[in-house]
């Protein structure tokens, strides 16, 4: 175990895998722009709200403009294979739990009117 120590303090962290260039992370960020104007202009063109593509559209643009941010910005793309399974997982997770609630919400209907309280049960 003394030894397994040793080793690890005379070790240092190889940091040394290349990140990308400033002109990527500018080129990035004019297609992360390019998709929000899209965004903006899907929302006022009635075709999408009418055919019903509206949200499947807006949905595949987020998702592209998602793994862009995390993959370039946060460096998950250039970081050990370990932190993109872990941050996978934990997005897996929550679109679980997305699911599951709004299938629970279409299935079980909740009535908010107002119930009148009254002395007999």
């Amino acid at each position: 175990m003394a030894d397994h120590a040793l080793q690890l303090q005379g070790e240092s962290e190889d940091h040394s895998h290349s990140h990308p260039s400033q002109s990527v992370y500018i080129r990035v960020a004019l297609i992360l722009t390019v998709i929000t104007a899209i965004e903006v202009v899907i929302w006022y063109i009635d075709w999408f709200h009418d055919s019903g593509a509206l949200i499947p559209s807006l949905v595949v643009l987020s998702i592209v403009k998602f793994v862009s941010v995390i993959g370039y910005f946060m460096h998950l793309k250039f970081d050990d294979s370990r932190y993109r399974y872990t941050f996978l997982a934990g997005l897996v997770l929550a679109i679980s739990i997305v699911a599951a609630l709004v299938v629970l919400m279409r299935t079980h209907q909740i009535e908010y009117g107002l119930r009148l309280i009254s002395g007999t049960s």
